[in-house]
């Protein structure tokens, strides 16, 4: 549950933990068995921010320069995007190096990510000679039906972020709202086509055609044959009956669990145990490659803490460091001392 992702943009704190725990309760409503699966959510595992942190010192600029999902979400004020929105591809990478994962099922409009995650594994594996320590994953992506485009615009992708409800189906929506949704839903004027090659104009029909193959397993050429020279309303009426059989059984699901929070946060918590487990070892092993690995605290200090000693860090200088001792830390210090010999 990718909930470090989630505040790229900001969010309210109390709907981003209710949004965990939804988020929780569709994956188990969808059919994910957290006996067999293991739920988590990302920030509990601290692994993956530190995992990142190092990959984006691998990672180059003109790698995300590239990114085009950055430049969609960040619109022609980008300047105000915040750096993780900028980032986050790097987290990405993280979350999927860490668990040596070969394979991972995206979207055609995160592919570009995985590529991403692809050549900083590579780079990684090449600049610490340390062949296949990184899995280099590959994408899993349906041939067909691999983009749900919005319902209001044919060209964009279908989005929780997206402003108007009316523009996606959400997993709890009821049957009122489903109708509603694809009643509403952006066409065209003209009857549904009978030759593919027209869709190429046509976003909208295109999109809502490729719902409709998708949910009933069929081709996009079987779902043009069904529909060919008929009008929307016609089809609109064929989907929603469709997607409510589909979605109902799941929003149901979804709301009987989210009344049990106490099961929800149960999942997140055995999940969290182990998948910390395997991220922290994997994490020790990137620390001894790097460099960063082999001090003990023991070695540090007695007296940090006590006197407020801290290290001073100066730029391009890793071999120096400074004790800094605070004055009011040490004179605090001092006189608690000489207050045990009156």
């Amino acid at each position: 549950v990718v909930d470090l992702h989630a505040i790229t943009v900001k969010q309210d704190p109390k709907e981003l933990r209710d949004n965990i725990r939804e988020t929780v309760a569709t994956f188990v409503a969808c059919g994910i068995n957290p006996e067999k699966s293991v739920i988590f959510n990302q920030s509990t595992v601290s692994a993956h921010s530190e995992a990142a942190w190092i990959l984006s010192c691998v990672a180059r600029m003109g790698w995300l320069n590239r990114m085009t999902q950055f430049k969609e979400k960040a619109g022609k004020d980008k300047e105000k995007a915040s750096i993780g929105l900028y980032s986050y591809p790097v987290l990405m990478a993280a979350d999927i190096l860490l668990y040596d994962a070969t394979h991972v099922p995206v979207g055609e409009d995160q592919k570009q990510h995985l590529e991403l995650c692809r050549d900083i594994a590579q780079k990684f594996n090449n600049d610490y000679e340390v062949e296949d320590f990184f899995k280099v994953p590959e994408p899993l992506i349906q041939k067909e039906f691999s983009r749900i485009m919005s319902l209001k615009d044919g060209t964009k992708k279908m989005s929780k972020s997206e402003l108007s409800d009316l523009s996606r189906i959400n997993l709890t929506d009821n049957e009122d709202l489903i109708v509603n949704k694809i009643k509403k839903a952006k066409t065209d004027p003209l009857p549904l086509p009978s030759d593919p090659k027209e869709l190429e104009t046509r976003s909208e029909a295109k999109n809502l055609l490729g719902i409709y193959s998708s949910l009933n397993n069929l081709t996009l050429d079987q779902s043009i044959k069904e529909f060919s020279g008929k009008n929307f309303s016609e089809f609109k009426e064929k989907l929603s009956q469709v997607l409510v059989e589909k979605i109902i059984p799941i929003s149901n699901e979804i709301k009987k669990l989210n009344a049990d929070r106490e099961y929800l946060d149960k999942i997140l918590l055995d999940g969290q145990k182990k998948a910390n487990e395997y991220a922290s070892n994997k994490l020790k092993k990137i620390h001894e490659i790097v460099g960063i690995a082999g001090f003990d605290s023991r070695t540090l200090p007695v007296a940090e803490g006590i006197l407020g000693i801290a290290p001073l860090i100066i730029p391009g200088s890793a071999s120096v460091t400074a004790l800094v001792i605070s004055s009011v830390a040490f004179t605090l210090t001092s006189s608690i001392i000489a207050s045990l010999f009156r």
